[in-house]
């Protein structure tokens, strides 16, 4: 090629877009729409929506339903016998159950005007239980944590699928251009089960999947830039390579990930203002930091956590999950009591925290607050002194949303091993969530490879119980 020729040089695409195939590309344009479409840009929903938001506290490892919202007098009663014959044979994630009952030993009081039962384990959430609709009927498919994290996540116990996070930010965009639609916040040094998969964006393009804030230090290092230059020259570095990228993609209008890319690389300058300043918490009221538990050793991690979810709600970011316990740590097969005083003691007045200052400052009333981990734990011990995993029926609460709460939905059976009522499989779980943002889960559609993809796999019925 001569080089006065290059200028004229196009691409095996670019040729076959003017020469031929212009309506074939047509259509793989219109096919891949969504693929370059900006996320951050709001959308509207399919009915109106009772929540804009949704911040989810993920209880990595299982929490004991049996020993925090659903207590079983008949558990106690049978402590050290065999499981009934009547519930049937059980294969936990240690075998065959025929390990004797464990009592719980908590103790139990009824709160809020209606009458709510929460143990003593969660004395800060008991005092918010008129917020509270506690989901006593969740089950998944899943047996081990790896497989109930994903389903708790992406609706299925595989990885590859969309997280519910990237689903909402499809559906609905984000309320601000400066900041992810999807942010995901998570304690300790130890990895999350699964890692990024768990709000990965699976088929749909990365601008969808969630973004991992760092809770010490930079809030998201690959931000920061490697050289010391003045923010203007910054700006003008980021104003050259927008024009340049615009020159390429008006040369290429079928190139649907060039611009998804030249999006995220515009989010990722506006980003490097807006995010640390979203979770900069030193212009916080020592009353905010106090009601947070910040200033306690035990709970200053998840507080600051959860004063820095509220901080993104009110920005606008649409989807804000926290997992506490990364690494499984509330996974508690011995020794329950210590596990689990440790997990609750870390987590409860964080959390009631978040559900205070959200309602004092108007922002529970158009917030879903949702807590639950993968599963929940067996009314038979493992160890002696620990339970083992339990998807057949297990606890998940919802705040806020204009819900009535103060109520229980669906029920285990006597000894807390199975839902029995009102059994509500992920997928109702998941399409309940979206029903109170305004998104019908049969509605929000993506197509992969042909098939017609849906963030509850074609299945599940949103819960008129818990919709009121």
């Amino acid at each position: 090629m001569h080089p006065e020729s290059a200028r004229d040089f196009i691409t095996r695409r670019q040729w076959l877009w003017s020469g031929g195939a212009g309506f074939g590309a047509l259509a793989l344009g219109a096919m891949d729409a969504h693929a370059g479409a900006n996320p951050a840009a709001g959308k509207p929903g399919h009915a109106p929506a009772r929540a804009k938001r949704v911040i989810f506290l993920f209880m990595e490892g299982g929490p004991s339903h049996i020993d925090t919202f659903d207590p079983k007098p008949l558990l106690n009663k049978l402590a050290g016998q065999k499981l009934p014959p009547s519930f049937g044979t059980v294969i936990t994630s240690m075998g065959t159950a025929d390990a004797p009952l464990l009592a719980s030993q908590r103790q139990w009081k009824r709160h809020g005007r209606g009458g709510l039962w929460v143990s003593d384990w969660l004395p800060n959430i008991a005092q918010r239980a008129d917020d509270l609709v506690v989901v006593r009927s969740v089950w998944c498919d899943a047996i081990n944590h790896s497989a109930g994290v994903c389903q708790m996540n992406t609706g299925v116990t595989m990885g590859g699928r969309p997280s519910l996070g990237s689903w909402v930010v499809y559906g609905l965009g984000s309320e601000n251009e400066n900041l992810p639609g999807f942010v995901v916040l998570t304690d300790g040094s130890a990895s999350v089960t699964n890692g990024a998969r768990n709000w990965g964006a699976g088929f749909m393009p990365a601008a969808y999947q969630g973004a991992k804030f760092e809770t010490t230090g930079p809030t998201l290092p690959g931000l920061a830039s490697t050289e010391k230059i003045e923010p203007s020259r910054q700006a003008r570095r980021g104003e050259l390579l927008a024009e340049l990228n615009r020159a390429h993609a008006n040369r290429s209008p079928e190139d649907t990930e060039l611009a998804a890319r030249i999006a995220s690389q515009e989010l990722a300058f506006r980003m490097q203002a807006a995010a640390p300043e979203a979770v900069d918490l030193t212009h916080e009221t020592p009353a905010t930091r106090t009601l947070y538990g910040i200033d306690r050793k035990e709970t200053a991690n998840f507080g600051k956590m959860c004063l820095m979810a509220r901080r993104l709600a009110e920005r606008g970011v649409r989807f804000i999950q926290l997992y506490s316990g990364a690494g499984s740590r509330w996974d508690a097969h011995a020794n329950i009591e210590k596990n689990h005083t440790l997990m609750c003691g870390a987590t409860d007045l964080p959390i009631a925290g978040l559900l205070a200052d959200l309602k004092q400052r108007g922002l529970l009333d158009d917030t879903l607050v949702v807590w639950g981990g993968e599963f929940g734990r067996t009314p038979m011990s493992e160890k002696g002194d620990g339970r083992d995993h339990n998807p057949w029926g297990f606890t998940m609460f919802m705040a806020g949303a204009g819900l009535t709460g103060g109520r229980v939905v669906g029920s285990t059976d006597e000894l807390g091993l199975r839902a029995v009522d009102h059994k509500l499989h992920v997928h109702d779980f998941h399409a309940t969530i979206l029903a109170l943002l305004g998104l019908d889960h049969e509605k929000v559609l993506w197509r992969h490879k042909g098939r017609p993809e849906r963030p509850t796999v074609n299945e599940g019925v949103p819960s008129t119980l818990i919709l009121g």
